[in-house]
């Protein structure tokens, strides 16, 4: 903690009239000898230290934060640090610590676990890892951490090879079993290697277990040579010996192999393996071993801390072994799930003293300390990340430092020293964070947290950085009211203060809900949250909350002072009120094949609609059925659109639109369930569009929209229907199979066209969007639609009557028919009822063909597949050369074009490949004398066609010369048209607008010559019937630039006027009010001579001739009227010209608007600071110099009054010791063995600001000084 004193003057008055008499007059008179200055206060009487010792008991100390007995957070979150030493580690690359695989291993154990992990290298190469979390969390951590940053260990062990199998198991069971339960993973040799290794990796317990596992199954299946032994486990130590020493010693002696259970097997069987004799020997060397040991050896039972058991066993159990390597003593330590504390000592009796002694050294070598430390302190102690525990763990590896919140102390383990060294270091931090930290706890509502933290954590964030604290806002899910701040203690304060402020701010905020339909909430957030952010910045006090977008709610919640939240909701409310009138929707249903027209080559049509009519228009996908185009904008923006785009297929086709009365009761029946009804009309009669009105308003009009002849058919259909309707309807519903449907329908609608004509009767079938596929839907008269049924059901059971049929096709035409997964066959079971064709399989030079399905369809089917084989017969290839350059424009875009001939003359068109435009090949053969080292090519023949120019085309002569005909017609031509050269970059346009805006509107390709050529020449490039429209065009424009280029010359027209430049600002008027007026009135640009200009009273005036001698005539009248003023001088007391002229000029302004006159103030150091200049008509002047002086008068009175009551007043600054009797100067308060007077420095100067410095003042560059390095 550290505090501030401010010494003032009156607490410096105060402090003298606490001393002595005589310590006053030496304060006053000043030190004057040695006596004198014995009489001086010292320093530590003046300014007492603070007490450093406790309170002597009895006396009670005042309450305070440090002594307040803070309340425990109970938490099960504890913090544990343990060391994996160097030669341990898995991964011992320095280079890739903090990243690469470790890095990987530790991101995925915190994923695993739900622990946090923080690794620190120490100074040994060791690692020190410090593990946060819940309990199990960590214990599951800390053992993943074990077994995947610390080395495995691996061993292999030799057993005949025809023994592996009964290693392996059934199916891999026995191995998978063992690897489990030994936790290790063993691999076998495969049955092709000859090796007879097994290898084992994993810890080096389960080593030892796997080991003895696959040994025993080894065993066991060499019955020759086996035997087994029970010994008493106790004595297994002393058959093994240290590091197994002994029994190695005895299998190379006897070379039987002995296998002994590992002391973590808590088996007594010992398996002797090997030669008879050798089996023999070793059972003998053992038993002796045996014998000996459990006659001679003794035991004797100590009590050891069960903390204490783990320093014993040492790591890996080696200081087991290590006792029983020096003394020939076996220590046997309770298992680590037992709560016994008893460890016995087996051996000669003669040694156990020793090993007594080496039990109790190891396990008082290492000590558990803890230090106190309150809890809220231990994050402060761990430091950011861990770095200062990582300090001290980095010294000391060896000491584990375990946290455990909620608690105030800081448990340590470790080596004695190690533990001493580390608890010493923990105090010192802890004495040093006590003395200066400070916490409070706060309460504040949940509901305001959220507030608190702000968007983002901005208010918790500048609060901390502010007051240098730390501030801990319990989560959402704690419920908790209470607000924890942590820091230095006026910080915390500060905090504290703000914090509190803030809460009783937002208590007395109002929250409001706005009802704002969802659709509308992205379009008020905008794009990356910029609209929001402006209205966020407008009401920067409003916090404005929206819904989250699964919740599909409507209510925006804002908060904030009343005042404000009103404001923000009714600018809310006009945003949201423009978006609805904004939002207005229309459908305009446009014929499919129109909709490219609509959007105009590069989207040019379309972008200009919505730029020019400010609306949205959304087009269907290229692969959706539907043919509306939406417009969304204002109603009368749709309506505008609308009209512009039906315009535009009105133009390009024969479109009309009809209105038929039909009366409004009948409207639902003529359109039917989901529109069934109209839309088959609407099919039938080539896709016109039929419009009712909206149900329940009563019109009669339906409107048909379509080509001429389409929407006759329509209207007559609509209005027999309706008669229909009005006399008598009947309807019945047949079923049929989905497949059987195109073909009742015909291709055309032939069928169908025939059953409807015979009978009357209207047939309607399902569309893809129907959810019964199967109903058909007959409507007319009771007679009409019992004929119709009769005729279909006919239809329908014939198509039920299922027959098999064969015909004959060549074996060279089957691959036409199932090329590309059969597609042809799939369209023809699509055409004719489902019918089944079957090709015999590839390469068995059949030329049978099987159709089944029913007979009518299988009949369509066979005559429509006789066709197919006589086009194919039929077929012929052609040729047709047309430059390569060409091939890209022919295709179109996407190869439409190239599609559509396709489709429309029923052939197959193939483009040749590219032809290679690189330079010949290094490669080539190198002439000498004239001859090619290589063959001689013969000069290609210039009538013979290039390969690349080639284009092939295949079907039936006829359809083939018509696709060559189509080909050739979609090659572009080229024309020329002269062009004035200085007309060419007003043609181009800024960066190419212009040009591309032309190519686009007439589909061409337009080439202006280079600058340099200086040519008069455009070349226009593209389809024959595009380039006399291009061409019009163009010479349009042309026309419209030479009309421009007339009227920028008569638009050139000078002139000047004389005037004086006294009057150019007056012309000009404030901030250029009066000349803009005159520039706009009279359409000219108006230049007035610049500062360096020899001419100063020249102005200029550009524009048409007349309107340039108006504008003339307009500036003359205003200098006119300028000559006939005057300017008068007056002297006005310059105190009073404040008064006159006003806050920001307001009262001056007033006085020249209303007397029509200009008043110019003296500037501050002119010679005569009373004279006031008045300018205008001299009536006006003669009127405002009155009003002036009477200005004057009046406000001399007052001055005059004021300078009356300042006389009587206490001059500023003065105070009661300016009346005592004169004095000499003031040396300060002076005291003795101050920290100053050691050194060469001089006692600081209270005067000064630098010394003293006030809070919030900027402070001067530090320099040293006795009192230390200054805080602010």
């Amino acid at each position: 903690m550290s505090s501030v004193a401010v010494l003032t003057q009156e607490s410096f008055n105060e402090h003298r009239s606490g001393l002595l008499p005589e310590q006053v007059k030496a304060a006053v008179a000043g030190p004057s000898g040695a006596e004198d200055e014995d009489s001086l206060p010292t320093y530590k009487d003046a300014f007492p230290p603070l007490p450093e010792k406790p309170l002597p008991e009895g006396v009670q100390e005042t309450g305070n934060a440090w002594t307040t007995k803070i309340k425990p957070l109970k938490s099960s979150i504890i913090t544990q640090v343990f060391h994996v030493p160097l030669e341990e580690r898995k991964y011992k690359d320095i280079n890739q610590f903090g990243e690469g695989d470790q890095a990987k291993v530790c991101l995925d154990i915190m994923h695993k676990t739900g622990a946090h992990l923080e690794l620190s290298m120490a100074k040994d190469q060791g690692l020190s890892i410090m593990v946060s979390g819940k309990h199990d969390a960590v214990m599951k951590a800390r053992k993943e951490i074990v077994s995947r940053l610390q080395t495995q260990a691996s061993a292999t062990v030799a057993i005949p090879k025809e023994h592996h199998r009964f290693v392996i198991g059934k199916s891999g069971e026995k191995l998978q079993e063992l690897e489990l339960k030994t936790a290790t993973k063993i691999q076998i040799p495969r049955p092709e290697d000859p090796s007879n290794l097994i290898k084992i990796s994993g810890t080096k317990e389960g080593l030892e277990k796997a080991k003895h596992e696959i040994l025993l199954i080894s065993a066991e299946q060499d019955k020759r040579a086996v035997e087994r032994m029970n010994i008493e486990k106790v004595y297994h130590p002393f058959i093994t010996g240290a590091y197994n020493k002994l029994v190695g010693e005895l299998m190379q002696e006897t070379g039987a192999r002995i296998n002994v259970p590992p002391p973590s097997v808590n088996k007594t069987e010992i398996v002797i393996t090997g030669e008879k004799e050798q089996v023999a020997l070793a059972i003998a060397k053992i038993k002796k071993i045996y014998e000996e040991k459990k006659k001679n050896a003794t035991t004797i039972a100590v009590e050891v801390k069960k903390s204490q058991h783990k320093y014993v066993i040492g790591p890996k159990g080696n200081t087991l072994q290590e006792i029983l390597d020096r003394t020939g003593v076996s220590v046997e330590i309770p298992p680590l799930d037992s709560s016994s504390e008893t460890v016995i000592l087996r051996g000669e009796p003669d040694r156990l003293g020793q090993a007594l002694t080496e039990v109790y050294a190891k396990a008082n070598s290492y000590t558990v300390s803890s230090v106190s430390a309150p809890s809220w302190l231990h994050r402060f102690i761990i430091g950011k990340k861990g770095q200062n525990l990582a300090k001290i763990t980095q010294q000391m590896p060896k000491v584990h430092i375990e946290f455990t919140e909620g608690e105030d102390k800081i448990t340590l383990e470790g080596p004695t020293k190690d533990v001493q060294i580390v608890q010493g270091q923990i105090e010192a931090i802890v004495t040093d964070l006590v003395s200066r930290m400070d916490y409070t706890e706060i309460s504040v509502d949940p509901k305001f947290h959220r507030h608190l933290i702000g968007k983002g954590g901005a208010n918790i964030n500048r609060i901390k950085e502010q007051h240098k604290v730390s501030v801990r806002i319990p989560p959402d899910n704690e419920k908790s009211n209470l607000i924890r701040i942590e820091g230095d203690p006026q910080g915390v304060q500060e905090a504290k203060k703000e914090l509190l402020e803030l809460a009783s701010r937002m208590e007395n905020e109002r929250t409001k809900d706005m009802i704002i339909e969802q659709r509308f909430h992205r379009a008020i957030i905008g794009q990356k949250g910029e609209k929001i952010k402006e209205v966020r910045d407008k009401f920067p006090e409003v916090i404005i909350n929206f819904p989250d977008p699964t919740q599909k709610s409507d209510i925006v919640q804002l908060r904030g002072p009343r005042t404000e939240v009103e404001k923000c909701t009714k600018f809310m409310q006009k945003m949201v009120a423009e978006m609805v009138e904004n939002s207005f929707s229309v459908s305009v249903p446009i014929f499919k094949q129109f909709h490219k027209n609509i959007i105009g080559k590069g989207g040019a049509n379309i972008k200009k609609i919505r730029e020019e009519t400010n609306t949205k228009i959304d087009l269907p996908a290229e692969n959706s059925n539907s043919e509306m185009i939406v417009i969304t904008g204002k109603k009368a923006n749709c309506e505008a659109a609308k009209n512009r785009v039906l315009a535009i297929q009105k133009e390009l086709a024969n479109i009309t639109e009809v209105e038929v009365s039909i009366p409004s009761k009948l409207h639902n029946s003529l359109i039917g369930s989901k529109g069934r009804f109209v839309r088959s009309i609407m099919e039938e009669c080539g896709g016109v569009h039929i419009h009712f009105p909206t149900e329940g308003s009563g019109i009669d009009a339906v409107t048909i929209r379509g080509p001429a002849e389409e929407v006759e058919k329509a209207k007559k259909q609509l209005l027999s229907l309706a008669e229909e309707k009005q006399t008598k309807s009947h309807t019945v519903e047949l079923r049929a199979k989905p497949e059987y449907h195109k073909f009742l329908i015909g291709k055309g609608g032939g069928n169908i066209r025939k059953v409807r004509d015979s009978t009357g009767a209207r047939i309607i079938f399902p569309t893809a969007d129907d959810k019964d596929q199967e109903l058909i839907t007959v409507i007319g008269t009771e007679e009409a639609v019992a004929e119709a049924q009769k005729e279909l059901e006919a239809l329908i059971k014939s198509l039920d009557n299922v027959v098999e049929d064969f015909m004959i096709v060549d074996p060279k035409h089957h691959r036409f028919f199932v090329a590309r997964r059969g597609q042809v066959l799939r369209d023809i079971a699509d055409e004719y009822g489902g019918v089944i064709v079957s090709f015999p399989r590839t390469g068995s030079q059949s030329d049978k063909v099987t159709l089944k399905g029913a007979k009518d369809c299988v009949e369509a089917a066979k005559k429509r597949m006789l066709e197919m084989i006589d086009d194919l017969d039929a077929q012929v290839t052609m040729e047709c050369v047309i430059p390569q350059k060409f091939h890209r424009s022919i295709m179109g875009p996407k190869g439409s074009r190239i599609q559509q001939i396709t489709k429309d003359h029923n052939v197959q068109i193939k483009f040749p490949d590219r032809e290679d435009q690189q330079a010949p090949s290094a490669d080539a053969p190198v002439q000498e004398n004239g001859e090619a080292n290589g063959e001689v090519k013969e000069p290609a023949d210039p009538l013979v066609p290039k390969k690349c120019d080639v284009i092939v085309l295949s079907g039936r002569k006829e359809r083939c010369e018509a696709a060559v005909e189509a080909l050739k017609a979609l090659v572009p031509v080229t024309i020329a048209v002269e062009v004035p050269f200085e007309l060419h970059r007003y043609i181009i346009g800024q960066k190419g607008s212009g040009i591309r805006k032309m190519m686009d509107e007439f589909e061409v390709n337009i080439q202006v010559p280079a600058h340099e050529l200086q040519s008069d020449v455009i070349s226009i490039t593209g389809l024959a019937s595009h380039l006399d429209r291009a061409k019009e065009g163009l010479l349009e424009r042309v026309k419209e630039l030479q009309a421009e280029q007339e009227d920028r010359a008569l638009r050139s027209f000078k002139l000047t006027i004389t005037v004086d430049p006294k009057y150019h600002p007056k012309i000009i008027g404030r901030k250029g009010a009066i000349i803009t007026q005159i520039r706009n009135e009279h359409e000219v640009n108006i230049q007035f001579p610049e500062k360096n200009d020899e001419n100063q009273d020249q102005i200029t005036i550009t524009g048409y001739e007349q309107n340039a001698v108006a504008a003339r005539d307009a500036i003359q009248a205003i200098v006119d009227e300028l000559e006939e003023m005057i300017s008068e001088d007056i002297t006005l007391d310059s105190r009073v010209h404040a008064r006159i002229i006003g806050a920001r000029g307001k009262g001056i302004r007033k006085i020249m608007d209303e007397f029509k006159v200009d008043v110019r103030f003296p500037q501050s150091g002119a010679a005569d600071p009373n004279l006031v200049t008045v300018t205008g008509r001299p009536e006006q002047v003669d009127e405002a110099i009155d009003h002036l002086l009477n200005l004057e008068e009046e406000y001399m009175a007052d001055v005059a009054e004021n300078e009356a009551k300042m006389a009587y007043m206490k001059p500023s600054g003065s105070t009661a010791s300016s009346m005592e009797e004169p004095r000499g100067p003031s040396k300060g308060f002076v005291v003795r063995e101050a920290p100053w007077a050691t050194g060469n420095e001089k006692a600081p100067d209270m005067s000064s600001s630098e010394e003293f410095p006030s809070f919030g003042a900027p402070v001067t560059n530090a320099r040293s000084s006795p009192w230390g390095p200054k805080r602010f």
